[in-house]
């Protein structure tokens, strides 16, 4: 299901704007007084709700935290001025990622499939960043001062409808809310998508990647689509033409060589997403075992197949190739928690929480760790220990709907009502169900009784949660 091309087609509407190649946005410019760096922070996180609420997601920890490392890795040399972002990673087979307003930054599990090397995947999220830094958003809005930021909130409902399959409902308030600027837009998108890759080959750099691999991946892509009826959402909001791939390897070739070209780390990230979008983990372990033939010190096509094999139930052999990958590398989290995920299976749960717990001692602060300590607990019966590890995690990642609905599941399991009804309401707040939200907390207040300090809390929490419903539905109107 192609559920993103309402989305990144519209969004590449808006992030169009007329800019000359050396002008950078500052806070106090012109477009800061239409749409200032605050509003679009507010409405991003608003339309970042309304997403995760309709559009699958990807909710695997070592992915997530793998994007969310290489996306921060790339913004610490970059333009970028409010570092505030948010992430979501959308189930999706599909070649693309984009950058909405306010920092959010959208990555298909697809991209992984599309992108051989770690530089050419970090080549596209360098150019998404630039959009960013750039606030390509607000200076859009500014180039059509008659779309005020009501208007653009619109049109991201419209966008998020017809993401998660509202169709024509969701394509007219799309089509209703652009039609009046599309044309004019039109004529900036050249020079964003010229501007971005500029900026976006210069961070390549900074950050230690070979820059040449951003002409190499469109050069791919389009020796691969050029005569595809229907390419893959990237090249529909990022059309690449013979100019585009010239004007980029022209300027890439200008910067010094080197830089990193590819990673293992990377590789093994690729060969859990190449077995997340197989159908079946027989037929991923035969896209690895013959990658295998073919060369047999690919660690990770060896790592892919051991993966293939536990989700098939092969646990012997799964463990035979990952011997030899823990030999070579004893500390590899990617290879010790593929031991940890074979032990679980094979109801080895004193083996793995032995090397968790060793891991963690090397990697206090680990989110893929930090969560399947947690999972190892719930799987011992220990409820509460797993809330109190859940209950660290939330430190580092207090907008995460993922932990959440688990916090949410170990309070139920510990007997712990009240916060059960509170974490259920984290939640439901940010997939923006407000309604669900503020009546779970509701319940927790209920129970609370006469714990008045407690209730208390509950309340001005649920008194903020009924603000920002207001303000969503005011941006949204």
């Amino acid at each position: 299901m192609n559920l993103l091309r309402p989305t990144l087609l519209t969004l590449a509407c808006f992030l169009a704007t007329p800019v000359m190649a050396d002008d950078l946005p500052s806070l106090g410019d012109s477009s800061s007084s239409i749409v200032s760096p605050e509003q679009e922070h507010q409405l991003g996180r608003a339309w970042l709700s309304l997403l995760r609420g309709q559009v699958p997601q990807l909710d695997d920890p070592q992915l997530k935290d793998y994007v969310e490392s290489s996306v921060y890795r790339l913004a610490e040399t970059s333009q970028l001025q409010d570092r505030r972002l948010e992430f979501v990673l959308l189930n999706s087979p599909q070649l693309n990622a984009f950058a909405a307003p306010g920092g959010i930054i959208g990555v298909n599990g697809g991209l992984f499939l599309y992108a051989p090397t770690e530089a050419e995947y970090a080549s596209v999220l360098a150019h998404e960043l630039a959009h960013l830094s750039q606030r390509h958003f607000a200076r859009g809005v500014e180039a059509q001062q008659r779309m005020q930021v009501p208007v653009m909130a619109a049109m991201l409902a419209g966008i998020v409808a017809a993401a998660a399959g509202a169709g024509d409902a969701g394509m007219a308030a799309i089509m209703g809310t652009q039609a009046a600027a599309i044309q004019e837009q039109r004529r900036f998108s050249r020079q964003n998508e010229q501007e971005a890759d500029r900026i976006g080959l210069l961070n390549l750099e900074k950050a230690g990647y070979d820059p040449r691999a951003m002409p190499r991946m469109f050069e791919r892509l389009m020796r691969q689509y050029r005569y595809d009826a229907k390419p893959p959402e990237f090249l529909l909001t990022h059309p690449v033409t013979e100019n585009r791939i010239a004007d980029t390897r022209n300027r890439a070739e200008q910067l010094p060589p080197g830089g990193v070209e590819n990673s293992l780390r990377y590789q093994l990230m690729r060969a859990r997403v190449q077995l997340m979008f197989e159908e079946t983990p027989g037929i991923a372990a035969k896209r690895f075992r013959a990658m295998l033939d073919e060369d047999p010190k690919l660690d990770a096509a060896r790592y892919g197949l051991a993966i293939a094999q536990i989700k098939g139930g092969q646990l012997n052999q799964a463990r035979d190739n990952l011997a030899p990958l823990l030999a070579k590398a004893p500390n590899e989290i990617v290879y010790n928690l593929g031991q940890v995920d074979l032990d679980i299976t094979a109801n080895r749960l004193a083996e793995a929480q032995q090397r968790v717990d060793r891991l963690l001692a090397q990697y206090p602060n680990n989110y893929p760790l930090k969560q399947m300590r947690s999972d190892l607990l719930l799987k011992q019966n220990k409820p509460k220990d797993a809330e109190k590890v859940l209950d660290g995690l939330l430190k580092s990642r207090p907008n995460d709907p993922d932990v959440w609905y688990q916090v949410a599941e170990v309070r139920g399991l510990a007997g712990n009502t009240i916060g059960l009804h509170q974490a259920r309401a984290e939640y439901f707040a940010l997939v923006g169900d407000f309604d669900q939200a503020i009546e779970q907390l509701g319940f927790a207040k209920r129970r609370a009784g006469s714990n008045f300090p407690l209730a208390a809390r509950i309340d001005a929490r649920q008194q903020e949660l009924i603000q920002e419903q207001q303000m969503v539905k005011q941006m949204m109107r």
